[in-house]
């Protein structure tokens, strides 16, 4: 029998905000977490607008010790989490053998990888730190989280591009419905604001080229150019019903539904006829129930690049055919920029809170809409509205489609 699988508590490190409070009033108050770069010289860079974290200090998280033996994503990794296990009251209250972490990465530490190889560049090998490998690879963020609270079940990265944080999450449902685990702290983090994860994104032609920040990020508007690159992460707390409602944990919605697949069409374009992206979300809204369209929120990935917008939204309409037209439908990343591994997960926390509070974050910017992107994208303000049920889509480079659901929760004999 599968169980159903709840959310108990949350944490985000964001460029809007990296407490709940900053994050969720600023996101509905349609306030832009996009700026100039202030952490490494731009003069030099084509692109030098970007979305960095706003009001973090790892110092409230970690010691110093644990701040220089880990790079940037870890630490704002155990930030949302710290936040999210003290939100939920868990610690203490689980069989250490039955609780695990998956946390989603798409690059790791790059900037520790920069650091490391300019040093070597400018001294020799001998200079490399002992904390390098370590302080690189993508799964520390994990396994840093899982040392920290004492979690023996499995702890894994999910590596998967921008859908990283998504189907980390999607996969610690599944972890707890099939009976593997009764607690997951689960995530996903990026710290990629640096300058190789700039300098290669520019020679994509990925980014935005604007030197203004209001117009560097617009989703679904006629005239987007591209992403911004942001940086951030998010953490929940999942476990089974059974065993929050064991401990009278408050619980803020039911994680209902997963799709995961794989376009096997290009290695950085999605396939303009959107099959599988469609079947991605078609197979998390079928696993929340199939709710009528209406009562759905949709946070897309929305990007602001011009293949990514209309293929969502193809996708969309796909799935909800004339229902479509009434899905609530909104892309945070207007705001944040694009978190990359850690987007799917910050906006899971948004989709949880559109679904608590009954209001839709808005699309800000978007003013010229584009004619092939015709849903509601809720422009430029927050909109109240009563959803039943959130879906938060994220879609990455090598044809990684994931899409996770949520429920608002009604309690169960």
């Amino acid at each position: 029998m599968e169980r159903k699988v709840v959310v108990t508590g949350m944490g985000v490190v964001s460029p809007v905000g990296s407490d709940m409070n900053t994050f969720w009033s600023n996101l509905t108050s349609g306030v832009c977490g996009i700026g100039h770069i202030t952490r490494f010289d731009t003069s030099d860079f084509a692109v030098k607008i970007g979305a960095e974290v706003q009001g973090f200090d790892p110092l409230d998280y970690m010691e110093k010790g644990e701040i220089r033996k880990s790079d940037h994503n870890v630490q704002m990794a155990v930030g949302a989490a710290v936040q999210a296990v003290n939100d939920s009251g868990i610690e203490g209250n689980f069989d250490p053998e039955r609780a695990g972490v998956y946390f989603g990465s798409g690059i790791g530490g790059i900037e520790t990888f920069e650091n490391n190889f300019e040093k070597y560049l400018e001294k020799g090998p001998r200079f490399f730190s002992p904390y390098f490998i370590p302080m690189m690879i993508p799964n520390m963020a994990a396994g840093t989280i899982a040392i920290r609270y004492g979690m023996q079940s499995s702890a894994l990265p999910a590596v998967s591009a921008c859908a990283s944080g998504t189907n980390a999450i999607g996969e610690a449902l599944r972890m707890i419905r099939h009976g593997y685990a009764d607690v997951m702290i689960s995530g996903g983090t990026e710290a990629a604001v640096t300058r190789s994860s700039l300098g290669g994104f520019v020679k994509m032609q990925a980014l935005n080229m604007t030197d203004d920040p209001m117009r560097a990020s617009l989703p679904f508007n006629l005239n987007r150019g591209g992403f911004v690159m942001g940086e951030g992460a998010g953490a929940l707390v999942l476990e089974s019903e059974e065993h929050a409602k064991a401990r009278g944990a408050k619980i803020y919605a039911e994680l209902s539904g997963y799709g995961s697949t794989c376009d096997a069409y290009h290695m950085t374009a999605p396939d303009p006829e959107a099959k599988a992206g469609a079947a991605a979300i078609r197979n998390a809204w079928i696993e929340s129930g199939s709710p009528d369209p209406s009562e759905v929120y949709v946070n897309a990935h929305g990007t602001g690049t011009p293949l990514n917008d209309k293929s969502e939204t193809l996708a969309l309409k796909k799935v909800f055919g004339d229902g479509a037209y009434d899905l609530a439908i909104s892309s945070t990343k207007s705001m944040t920029g694009h978190m990359l591994g850690g987007t799917g997960a910050v906006e899971a926390v948004a989709s949880i809170m559109a679904i608590c509070e009954g209001i839709i974050p808005p699309t800000i910017g978007l003013d010229v809409p584009d004619p092939e992107c015709d849903l509601n994208y809720t422009p430029n303000e927050a909109v109240k509205k009563d959803i039943t049920c959130a879906l938060s889509t994220s879609l990455g480079f090598g044809g990684h489609n994931a899409c996770i659901g949520f429920r608002k929760w009604t309690e169960t004999k």
